[in-house]
């Protein structure tokens, strides 16, 4: 499972991103040739083996930042050279640094990069400058992996199973790679021909270089690769692995202890060379990171992370057109029990079991990409208990559900493409169904200087008689060069609904945008890097024509020298806003007044043992004593290069805050209130080796809200003062939670994982509690002690039948 990417890694993002399109420019692209060999090389950071010798080697780095097209220093000269038998292509990296001692080498989790000097290759096996898979090595041994597309950016999420071994030696470091077949994704050709590119990154002047100049002014990384020849008539081995685990849990609850055992598999087969079907069974998710709760006092669900490996893992398909919410599969309920005055629950599960997923994937050598994904959950039913009789009943509040995504992507051009995406989800008996269906465009001219892109998107519900609804998005812009632009138009409608298997929140509105953007493109003066933003934003409500939102933002982001970030920005609302989703009644409103946010942010050079992240927002109204106060500060240090420590403080106060309190008949109550937040976390990580590693994660988050009196509103949007509502809404609002993990990488794909998980939380209906009352009533609560051991071990098929032979 994928974790923290910070660090330099954040800088590398950050260029990704930063120059996402290209001009009217040649692009040139070097050549190099893998040789055969008949023996595999051992792989031990060592290139001693007579494999290597006389192989061409690619050189010659070019600095990708800060200093776009110049040489390497020879200080920092680099030399990469490929083989290849029928089972993987192998790289060896020599790269040289005349003072071998300043190489950075924090060790981390694997999928972690912090304070560290990087050695990369990016493979594209269709050559198509669209999507690459990243393989990245520390000099620690750590390694990292993701999905590169031009659509999606970095998908760190993504997992493979490669080798590699990384030695400092007294002349700098050396890097050996295999990175198996099984692995990649090519077209079945007797003569292969790869985009590739290497990286390296030299922590302590936070330079980057690559082997094929990336030009920072004018394109995305992926335009850049170089090419790979050589590969020619190979035999790949069949694409087949398993992944079974076991687990078991320990769980003490409310004096009751329970203990659990469980086992499963996942299964990964290639159907082909370039289609991949992921299958898991009877999955164990009871490992995954805890979810971040919070007081929601807002018209809208939270949205949380997705923190299962199968659903993150190689999903950049799935994503288009923002349809596919996994965590609506093995979520709520769809429907609640209904508990009569003289009964009560005696099971009423809050999640929904999962019972068995798969997903197939690929793009072809024509540039169809095509994606299936299909999920079944079970029946979920409550019991309930009659107080009188004793005579329990069954109720089902989720029946057995099948969800199913299908996207077409095809490329063209290589810079634009069209993508057709279906979501439905069918449940058994009379319950809710849905269909979802988007179109997508996103076309670049030749010289990759403008584009035109949008979407089309329409939903059917089937719950007691059909609701469709639809949305809509277009725009164009510039996107290379200095000066940059978008102009787009949005809308959804009323009965837009794709919350099945999505995630939507606002509906019943459109909206234009325009947006210029300033940036440097080479250090200047002081500064590596400027960054200005201009958006102007304008909204109205769809049905029954109203005026909802006028907003100006600006924001500029500058480094220096030193890479010191800093910045900040104004938004403004200059005419207020009309709130139509506050009041949670359909054809109603709520004015909120005029209002003016600034914020300002510095963060620390972080190559530096600490650094410091910090954050202040304030937003004030044309209301008296109304405001809404935001900051955040977030340092970590590090002890070693085997341990770092983070911490994040969140505070949030508003003060006047009006919000929706209740609803009685026709009439819809506001509350005017105060709120106070305080977030505090805590993560520390000590790293054994590159194999082996302790984590812990603390957070505990306490939210207050206090209401001081109410109002009715009206139909104007403005609202009176009123004594008919009495409901006490005052809160207070804690969650507590403690990981305690030790993870061991003991094998290839393989994991031991022990996890020690603490929990409790409480909702209070009461406010404004002393410090050491709020706590004594938080931990009088029942509280979660869990303990589970879980072990997953990769098989590949044509291990397994050597073993057996």
């Amino acid at each position: 499972m994928k974790t923290r990417i910070t660090g330099l890694t954040a800088l590398f993002l950050l260029n990704f991103t930063f120059s996402q399109q290209v001009e009217n420019t040649e692009i040139s692209r070097k050549t190099v040739t893998a040789i055969k060999v008949s023996e595999a090389p051992k792989i031990d950071g060592i290139l001693d083996e007579e494999a290597w010798k006389n192989v061409p080697s690619a050189s010659d780095f070019i600095e990708r930042r800060p200093n776009n097209g110049a040489k390497i220093p020879e200080n920092f000269r680099s030399e990469v050279k490929v083989l290849y038998d029928d089972t993987g292509v192998y790289f060896g990296a020599t790269l040289y640094d005349n003072e071998p001692s300043k190489i950075a080498k924090e060790l981390t989790e694997r999928d972690n990069i912090e304070t560290d000097d990087i050695f990369g290759v990016t493979i594209n096996g269709y050559n198509d400058h669209q999507q690459s898979l990243e393989f990245l090595v520390l000099p620690s041994g750590v390694q990292f992996d993701a999905k590169l597309t031009t659509s999606m950016g970095e998908d760190g999420s993504w997992n493979g199973v490669w080798y590699s071994a990384a030695k400092i030696t007294d002349f700098g470091w050396v890097v050996e790679m295999k990175i198996p077949y099984s692995e990649l994704r090519f077209p079945k050709k007797n003569v292969q021909e790869w985009g590739i590119n290497f990286l390296r990154l030299v922590h302590r002047t936070s330079a980057m270089y690559d082997w094929n100049f990336v030009n920072n002014k004018t394109g995305s990384y992926m335009l850049y690769d170089g090419v790979l020849q050589g590969i020619e008539n190979i035999n790949p081995p069949i694409r087949l692995s398993f992944l079974p685990y076991f687990s078991t849990y320990l769980n003490n609850f409310e004096g009751k202890t329970e203990v659990n055992v469980n086992g499963g598999m996942d299964l990964k087969y290639g159907i082909n060379d370039a289609f991949t079907l992921d299958l898991t069974l009877i999955p164990d998710f009871g490992q995954t990171s805890f979810d971040k709760s919070v007081l929601n006092l807002s018209p809208f669900e939270v949205q949380f992370q997705e923190q299962r490996p199968f659903f993150t893992e190689g999903t950049e398909l799935f994503s288009k057109g923002e349809l596919f919410y996994s965590r609506r599969i093995g979520g709520n309920p769809s429907k609640e029990a209904e508990l009569y005055n003289d009964e009560e629950f005696v099971k009423n599960p809050d999640k929904v079991k999962l019972f068995n997923a798969l997903k197939i994937s690929g793009r072809t050598n024509k540039g169809l990409g095509i994606g299936f994904f299909n999920a079944v959950t079970e029946k979920t039913t409550a019991e309930i208990r009659n107080l009188n009789t004793g005579e329990i009943r069954k109720e089902v509040t989720e029946p057995w559900a099948n969800y199913n995504v299908m996207v077409l992507d095809q490329r063209f051009q290589g810079n634009s493409s069209v993508t057709l995406v279906n979501t439905n989800v069918t449940r058994d008996g009379n319950f809710r169904d849905s269909n979802v269906t988007g179109f997508l465009w996103d076309i670049k001219n030749k010289d990759n200087s403008y584009n035109y892109y949008g979407t089309v998107k329409g939903s059917f519900v089937m719950n007691d008689g059909t609701k469709f609804g639809n949305a809509a998005k277009a725009g164009f812009g510039k996107i290379s060069g200095v000066h940059r632009y978008d102009f787009n138009g949005f809308y959804r409608t009323k009965n837009y609904d794709i919350n099945d298997l999505g995630y939507l929140d606002k509906t019943n509105f459109y909206t234009l945008n325009g947006n210029y953007s300033y940036r440097y493109l080479k250090p200047k003066g002081n500064l590596n890097n400027l960054n200005y933003n201009l958006n102007v934003s304008t909204s109205r409500r769809l049905d029954h024509d109203l005026f909802t939102n006028f907003n100006i933002h600006q924001e500029i982001v500058l480094t220096n020298k030193e890479f010191f970030t800093f910045g900040g920005g104004i938004l403004t609302t200059p005419f207020g806003e009309n709130d139509i989703y506050e009041p949670r009644t359909a054809g109603r409103f709520l004015k909120i007044p005029e209002m003016i946010d600034g914020w300002i942010f510095i963060n620390t050079d972080n190559r530096k043992k600490l650094r410091i992240n910090t954050y202040v927002d304030y937003y004030t109204y044309n209301e008296k004593g109304r405001y809404w106060l935001r900051y955040e500060f977030n340092p970590s240090y590090k002890f070693s290069d085997k341990l770092r420590l983070y911490y994040g403080f969140g505070g949030d106060y508003l003060n006047n805050d009006k919000g929706f309190a209740g609803k009685e008949g026709s009439e819809i109550f506001i509350g005017n209130r105060n709120r106070f937040t305080i977030s505090n976390e805590l993560t520390s990580q000590y790293t054994i080796n590159n194999k082996m590693a302790v984590n812990l994660s603390f957070r505990h988050y306490y939210s207050d809200v206090t209401y001081k009196n109410f109002y009715t509103l009206n139909q104007d949007g403005t609202y009176t003062d009123t004594n008919l509502f009495t409901k006490n809404k005052n809160g207070t609002f804690n969650s507590w939670n403690v990981d305690l993990r030790y993870s061991w990488w003991f094998a290839p794909g393989s994991q031991l994982t022990l996890l020690y998980r603490n929990a409790v939380g409480n909702y209070l209906e009461t406010s404004r509690l002393g410090f050491k009352d709020n706590f004594n009533r938080l931990f009088d609560e029942p509280m979660v002690n869990n303990i589970s051991l879980k072990l997953t071990y990769y098989i590949d098929y044509n291990w397994a039948k050597s073993w057996l032979n």
